[in-house]
């Protein structure tokens, strides 16, 4: 593998996740359910993922409430953007060889 390809990242259920997050804009928050429904995961398996970008530092999860129903956002945060387009990149050089 590639030194440059991140396997925290290389997963794919995390390089979508990620992918999606980088793609909303730096600093754009989504909300769990959005996440959840988008990428077609269970709360578990989707939980399961953001608990190990969380622990890398590269999401960050915040919880709250939105009327008064508990809700939890999640963003990428610069490490995480710049983690993923370090990996991004050495996919495309692979690609390209």
């Amino acid at each position: 593998m590639d030194p440059a390809l991140d396997p925290l990242i290389h997963q794919e259920t995390r390089l979508r996740l990620v992918a999606l997050l980088a793609g909303l804009g730096e600093g754009a928050e989504a909300e769990f359910g959005w996440l959840q429904g988008v990428l077609g995961l269970s709360e578990g398996n989707l939980s399961s993922h953001l608990r190990r970008l969380e622990e890398a530092g590269y999401v960050e999860v915040r919880k709250g409430y939105q009327g008064r129903r508990p809700r939890t956002w999640v963003r990428l945060t610069p490490k995480g953007r710049a983690a993923y387009e370090a990996h991004r990149q050495a996919l495309l050089r692979l690609l390209g060889a």
